[in-house]
């Protein structure tokens, strides 16, 4: 098991934990770019584009809490999280290159089913990277601030990825550097495959971990003890939604997360048709410096001043204010998509770089929270059980936002192979652009606003279970000694 410590976490483990955050994140970032070219450029519709969202992401929410169970009673000389984190890259990096390679000639059916039986491996591979390594995270400390600390430094470099994830679209439609889309995925996607496979490994090999070969507290993970484990599989489950804070924090997120994750892919084709026509190469580098912009604003000014605000006024209100300047930046957005003038968004990022750019330096600080909590309630350390199921309610939002992402194109009649849009198509798009990011942003404001895990009761819960470790301590060591003089 880890060794939570109050003291600082050396720099050093806080780097190798934000190089896999780097991983994690540039999979899904280089993966929202890629997808748009099965739209664009292979000639899949909507609703194959909305399955492949879809499906996978159900099959990743089912397996994710198993994944979690699985680590959190690993018996091992290398701890509870290392091996599968180790393991899980390899599967990543090998489905992402195979996924990608796709080829016009074999007709739309087989690419949908290739790419689509890839996409479970490559989910499977993420689960079993990302459960345990979310959960290497929670238990890197159990000070409430050094938490935000660690998580924020995993942000900063997390968000690395959505920085440079935006050039592909320059590198992928440059036919200097190749002739197709489609040709500029099969080749960049071994790179990103490999250099991200990497990546990933990083935590499990600097990040250390206690061994737990000798833990009895585990469940034993064996077949023989299949029912006994599938029972303490469900315990956790509904113990961990039992308790208020963790569901505030799962629903908060599904609403703001999958809201945006709707309709995050719709900005590279508002910008191409509303602002260009429809001209992908007059648009230019406009849909790279959307993301790469709002994302280094994130990078240098959000993370930051969400740590600030965080030690100042708590997490909770800081989650708040961050909140609604998101929803500022989602009302500009509609007023500054302006034809003739690209350049007029850019004045509404650092307001939209707020809401998704603090969500998770603040929510996987709170979640390490409610682990203590967890702790004090049931005796068990299950930071994989909470990771997991935190990251199940993202990722089954997720599956939704794919399917749903699909259903608007279809409903607002959006069709990227026409030369010209039907009428009220891109006003339309625009319309679920701002408005549905700016619903879930409120309903999620609105589930946060009685949160009641603040500093001083989590300070509270950690000051009982240090006296409960202490007795604990005292009692094993009086019952060693009677047992020397026996």
């Amino acid at each position: 098991m880890s060794n939570p410590t109050t003291q600082p976490v050396p720099m050093g483990h806080k780097i190798a934990f934000g190089l896999g955050m780097l991983a994690n994140q540039m999979f899904p970032a280089i993966l929202g770019i890629f997808m748009v070219v099965l739209v664009q450029d292979m000639g899949f519709p909507g609703w194959m584009w909305g399955m492949l969202f879809f499906l996978p992401r159900i099959f990743d929410s089912i397996t994710d809490p198993i994944m979690g169970f699985i680590s959190d009673n690993t018996r091992s000389v290398w701890g509870r999280r290392r091996q599968y984190v180790f393991i899980g890259a390899i599967i990543l990096g090998i489905s992402f290159v195979a996924m990608w390679q796709i080829y016009r000639e074999n007709g739309l059916d087989y690419n949908f089913t290739y790419f689509l039986l890839w996409s479970f491996v490559f989910y499977l591979g993420l689960t079993i990277f990302s459960v345990p390594y979310v959960a290497m995270g929670y238990e890197m400390s159990d000070d409430f601030h050094e938490r935000t600390n660690i998580m924020a430094i995993a942000q900063w470099i997390g968000q690395w990825a959505w920085v440079i994830a935006p050039w592909f679209w320059v590198i992928m439609y440059d036919q200097s550097w190749f002739n197709t889309a489609d040709e500029a995925t099969r080749s960049l996607s071994i790179w990103v495959g490999i250099v991200c496979m990497v990546l990933a490994m990083i935590p499990a090999i600097f990040i250390p971990a206690k061994s737990t070969k000798d833990d009895d507290s585990l469940v034993p993970l064996t077949l023989s003890n299949a029912s006994g484990g599938l029972t303490e599989f469900f315990s956790g489950f509904i113990d961990a939604f039992k308790l208020k804070p963790f569901r505030k924090l799962c629903i908060a997120t599904f609403f703001v997360f999958n809201a945006f994750n709707t309709i995050a892919a719709f900005s590279f084709f508002i910008i191409v048709w509303h602002l260009f026509a429809g001209d992908a190469g007059a648009a230019g580098l406009w849909p790279t410096l959307f993301g790469c912009v709002g994302a280094l604003i994130t990078t240098f000014i959000v993370i930051p001043t969400i740590t600030w605000m965080s030690k100042k006024i708590g997490k909770k209100r800081t989650f708040l204010i961050s909140q609604g300047i998101s929803i500022i930046g989602y009302i500009l957005l509609w007023f500054l998509f302006i034809p003739g003038k690209p350049y007029m968004f850019l004045f509404a990022l650092p307001f939209f770089s707020f809401g998704i750019g603090g969500l998770f330096t603040i929510m996987m600080s709170m979640t390490a929270d409610v682990c203590d909590l967890d702790e004090l309630h049931s005796g068990k350390r299950r930071e994989g059980i909470f990771g997991a199921i935190y990251w199940w309610m993202v990722k089954f939002g997720f599956a939704i936002a794919g399917g749903l992402s699909g259903l608007i194109l279809s409903i607002v009649g959006f069709d990227p192979g026409l030369g010209a849009q039907p009428e009220g198509a891109i006003d339309g798009l625009r319309l679920f652009y701002s408005g549905l990011p700016i619903l879930g942003t409120s309903l999620a404001m609105l589930v946060m606003w009685n949160y009641d895990l603040d500093e001083e009761k989590a300070n509270e819960i950690r000051a009982e279970l240090d006296k409960r470790k202490s007795e604990s301590a005292s009692e094993s060591a009086e019952i060693d000694d009677i047992g020397f003089v026996v």
